[in-house]
């Protein structure tokens, strides 16, 4: 596993491969249109359904969004974990990150190191699970690897142990809204 060989496909616009605690995932570096564009083609996912982005931290995901007290309680309890925030996105943060619509944004910090190292050294990637759209999600590199082939650019070794789409929840509704169940 080499973090330094993604760092660079990331860089040259590239799609990897990352395992992370819920299932195995596709990234691009999400201030790339180009990368972002390419994984859609790729996974033949609807250009309306926004991507959500990894972070290393709490700090990293509030240069993104907005947090309001509940959502920074609940960050705190559930992160790093299986939960994804949806919450108004920054004015500084691109047009094209989360629903442009409602700019809003879906963050989440995964409890698994290799995916923990990676954020901690890129910063926020748009992070997708590695399926065709409304397909089974591969859990390791070797199912990713075999359902995409070479048109990921790198793969980091691992598997993702919770098998699982993580939970997400809008908290830009006057009350909190549960869009998927999952592992929170």
């Amino acid at each position: 596993m080499s973090i330094d060989a993604a760092v660079w496909a990331l860089r040259e616009g590239e799609i990897i491969g990352m395992p992370t605690d819920t299932v195995y995932g596709l990234a691009v570096d999400p201030f790339n249109v180009e990368a972002i564009e390419r994984l859609y083609e790729l996974k033949g996912r609807e250009g309306n359904k926004p991507l959500a982005l990894l972070v290393a931290s709490i700090d990293q995901a509030m240069s993104l969004a907005s947090f309001t007290d509940q959502a920074l309680d609940l960050a705190d309890e559930h992160w790093p974990g299986g939960l994804t925030l949806v919450l108004p996105r920054l004015a500084g943060a691109p047009d094209w990150l989360g629903d442009p619509a409602r700019r809003t944004i879906g963050l989440r910090c995964p409890s698994h190191d290799v995916a923990l190292e990676m954020l901690g050294t890129v910063g926020p990637l748009a992070v997708t699970s590695a399926n065709l759209a409304g397909r089974v999600s591969a859990i390791n590199h070797e199912e990713a690897a075999e359902i995409f082939g070479d048109d990921v650019g790198y793969y980091l070794e691992g598997e993702a142990p919770g098998g699982q789409a993580s939970t997400i929840i809008d908290l830009t509704e006057p009350a909190p809204l549960v869009l998927r169940r999952g592992p929170v």
